[in-house]
């Protein structure tokens, strides 16, 4: 107890000394809780503890302030003004300093220069000094956002922070303490991306479904945690390799790893993880690791799947993921750049994709058609085309997953969808430009609406370039379904459900479905739904007897972009409901169905006169708000004679939809997002 007391207050008198401004946590904690029963006890022992004839002055406090007194005084003092208002970081205690270290403004009195010395802090990361203790706590905690946690003083080592485990679809991480800041950590961790990361597991079971083994890749491994997904439930299926360039992020990985008792394989060469199994566990799972470039190891290596999620945007490494990605194989990325892709920073969409923009009531659908249209041109630099297979916009990020079709004919058609975009700016209605290479006198005529002929000046814009073709494909997408309800992914299956409607563009009734294992599913048509037979590629016959199927096809691909139904309201009118609204579209002929671009979106073939018409026909006056909605006595704008002609291919569809009412038959799988059809009706 002596030799521990007398090293107190040595450290306490070269604090003086030194005019020092910190006290380790267990020291001042030693000193401060000294009572007066140990005080008693010393004197009694005429220790040099507290000897009664000693004196200790105080080390925050100048000796005019606080002259040296005895240890029970001083234990008082410590506790009361210093320890009690301390601010903690780190197993640290920054106390208050009373010490002539911050001068207050001097006063001048006479020829005499007065500086009264200030209370202050003193941060244990920089050299600045804080005078209130609220200040001085919200200066710690923007020097912990900024990742700025070490200390350029302390001559011991911190105790090391203990790293934060989160769990997700079974899959245990080690992130750090700021892991959701992107710019002030090494391994980025994002909770909001789980159903990114869940969309590109339903996408990787799919391929994994149609030949075995595969190699995938995850370019940007973070924490590891999307290639430790794959690892753990697609298991021999797969062979994961998880790559990044950021030394501290490739430790994080093999102790995640580890954490999920998988084997890591470093440089070709297997660790040995038996102390990391633990239990006498065996686990044949391995993950191999890399430490590189991203587009160093595409250049190098050749994959099956490919995984882009960058911090912003993905097209600095599109060139490398297409130019060894296996034939029928496929590239996923998501981008993060939402500023410029929603039009909210044009110069930089024009600087990144070459592609000029403007926000538009249809931004989302712009956005992931601009993201499809570098991939395309990337792609088809490289000799290859591609065939989207989905195609996602949400709040923080656009998710693109393409297959790659090796050959110059899949690149040529590939490079003829990416075309330019008509734009009105008075009623919104857009239309592609036509495959020409002739100028044309008058390009306004292209456009459905007459806005040029009745208002002045020029009335739209030219947009592009973009992808033109279909943003999703159905049969990929009904799989997808079935993996996400196989493996229990319920966050993912609602939007799915949507997807399935949306690439179908297609109501509750006219969708028949059969159940298989649990999930409705419908039979595959003709249409592309997959180049990849189970288990083995097709020759090269029947890839183009399947691009063959797909040009006659055009014709059923949904359609392009979609109306905001709050955005062509009427003033001072009553909407029909969303879901009746598609009914009474469909009844006119027309293909319709919701979007999960918009949650207010209708994506239809109908031109956006006859969509405005048949809003304002099931529109009621907004005085009349308890009467039942019905069809509107059209003004002289509108009149009754001029009805809304059907789709040249919608009678056929409409006969058959009555049919379906009257029989009852209807699937049950979307009751939850497509609600039945209207009696009355």
């Amino acid at each position: 107890m002596k030799k521990a007391s007398r090293n107190i207050c040595i450290l306490l008198n070269k604090h003086s000394e030194d005019k020092l401004w910190k006290l380790q946590l267990a020291e001042l904690e030693k000193l401060a809780d000294l009572n007066e029963g140990e005080f008693t006890l010393a004197v009694s022992q005429n220790t040099d503890l507290h000897v009664t004839d000693e004196k200790k002055p105080c080390p925050l406090c100048p000796e005019e302030k606080f002259k040296a007194c005895y240890g029970h005084k001083l234990h008082r003092h410590l506790q009361n003004l210093h320890w009690k208002i301390s601010v903690e970081f780190e197993g640290y205690r920054m106390c208050i300093c009373h010490l002539p270290c911050r001068l207050v403004k001097p006063n001048l009195v006479g020829d005499q220069t007065f500086s009264k010395m200030g209370a202050h802090y003193h941060c244990i990361i920089c050299s600045a000094t804080i005078a209130r203790r609220t200040d001085m706590i919200g200066h710690i905690n923007r020097h912990v956002n900024k990742g700025e946690t070490e200390s350029r003083f302390i001559t011991a080592p911190a105790p090391k922070s203990s790293h934060e485990v989160l769990k997700e679809s079974d899959t245990d991480v080690q992130v750090l303490p700021n892991y959701s800041t992107p710019q002030k950590t090494d391994s980025y961790f994002n909770p909001k991306m789980k159903l990114n990361r869940q969309l590109i597991f339903c996408a990787l079971a799919v391929l994994a479904e149609e030949r075995k083994p595969i190699e995938c890749l995850d370019a940007f491994g973070a924490t590891g945690i999307m290639g430790l997904q794959w690892a753990k439930h697609l298991r021999s299926s797969v062979k994961v390799t998880i790559n990044d360039c950021n030394e501290n992020s490739v430790t994080m990985i093999q102790e995640n790893c580890h954490l999920n008792k998988m084997k890591v394989k470093l440089n070709a060469k297997e660790e040995d993880n038996d102390e990391a199994l633990g239990g006498g566990e065996q686990n044949t799972d391995t993950i191999e690791v890399t430490k590189m470039d991203a587009n160093v190891i595409m250049h190098m290596r050749s994959f099956d799947f490919i995984h882009l999620d960058p911090f912003g945007t993905s097209v600095n490494y599109l060139d490398s993921a297409f130019r060894n990605v296996r034939n029928l194989g496929i590239v996923s990325l998501t981008s993060t750049d939402i500023s410029s892709l929603y039009a909210k920073a044009q110069h930089v969409a024009l600087r990144h994709y070459g592609c000029n923009i403007v926000r538009t009531e249809y931004y989302k659908e712009l956005a992931a058609r601009i993201v499809i249209a570098a991939v395309a041109r990337a792609a088809a630099r490289c000799n290859k085309g591609i065939e989207v297979l989905l195609a996602v916009a949400l709040e923080h990020f656009v998710l693109v997953v393409v297959r790659v079709l090796r050959g110059p004919s899949p690149a040529d058609d590939s490079a003829k969808k990416v075309r330019y975009l008509i734009h009105c700016q008075w009623c919104e209605e857009r239309i592609f430009q036509k495959e020409s290479n002739m100028v044309e006198e008058n390009p306004y005529q292209q456009l459905p609406c007459d806005c040029h002929g009745s208002m002045p000046g020029k009335t739209a814009v030219v947009l592009g370039p973009l992808w033109s073709g279909a943003l999703f494909n159905t049969g990929f997408l009904r799989r997808m379904l079935f993996e996400a309800v196989q493996y229990g992914l319920d966050e993912t299956q609602p939007l799915l459900k949507t997807l399935v409607c949306e690439a179908e563009c297609t109501t509750l009734k006219n969708f028949s479905t059969h159940k298989e294992c649990g999930v409705y599913i419908k039979t595959p048509d003709t249409s592309a739904e997959s180049c990849v037979l189970h288990g083995k590629r097709k020759n090269n016959e029947v890839v183009r007897n399947a691009a063959k199927r797909q040009k006659s096809d055009n014709s059923a691909e949904h359609p392009a972009f979609y109306y905001n139904i709050h955005r062509h309201s009427i003033k001072g009118m009553n909407m029909p409901k969303l879901n009746k609204f598609l009914n009474y579209l469909s009844e006119a002929g027309y293909r319709v169905s919701r979007t999960h671009f918009d949650p207010m979106g209708v994506r239809t073939n109908a031109p956006l006169a006859q969509f405005k018409t048949i809003l304002v026909k099931y529109s009621t006056p907004t005085y009349t708000g308890g009467q039942a909605e019905g069809p509107l006595h059209l003004t002289e704008d509108v009149h009754m004679g001029d009805q809304v002609p059907a789709a040249a291919d919608g009678k056929a569809g409409d006969a058959e939809f009555l049919e379906d009412d009257k029989s009852g038959d209807t699937a049950t799988m979307f009751t939850n997002d497509c609600p039945t059809h209207c009696a009355a009706d």
